[in-house]
């Protein structure tokens, strides 16, 4: 049975990805730093000091292959696939090996910008669209995880 890591740093689906699991008795751990202190019934909050990539570094040390890890962070989207772990955004894009080096380089070519003064614009306000696209995809992840092997 997998476990589903939640990076809560400003992540706005904890609820919704907590009732999923629940309805699936899977456990979940919802990851977060002295900032950003999340605590839902029905899930282990884990809280670390503040600082650059301490959550980060945290939850890659505590992935399994087969867990499920929610982030909108690339970088760390990355280490938890190189750890075979299942990964995707808030919005419901799953990261896969044919998807990260595109949003690593969008990432690093935004942060260049950003040096240069420029700032590109920010997302936009979070839609029910959004919400139930996440829901879809995550359930059907963890269904697809949680199905006996034939």
């Amino acid at each position: 049975m997998p476990t589903v890591l939640i990076d809560a740093d400003g992540c706005p689906v904890v609820n919704c990805a907590l009732r999923i699991c629940q309805q699936l008795q899977i456990t979940v751990l919802i990851l977060c730093d002295a900032a950003h202190q999340i605590q839902r019934e029905g899930a282990q909050t884990l809280v670390f000091d503040k600082g650059d990539d301490s959550v980060d570094f945290a939850l890659v040390n505590r992935v399994r292959p087969g867990d499920i890890v929610i982030t909108q962070d690339y970088g760390l989207a990355s280490m938890c696939l190189a750890r075979r772990a299942r990964v995707l955004n808030q919005n419901g894009l799953e990261y896969t090996a044919d998807n990260i080096d595109l949003l690593l380089d969008r990432r690093w070519q935004n942060k260049k910008l950003l040096r240069a003064g420029k700032h590109p614009k920010g997302p936009a306000k979070r839609t029910r669209e959004q919400d139930a696209e996440f829901a879809r995809v995550f359930e059907s992840i963890l269904r697809e995880c949680t199905l006996p092997e034939k």
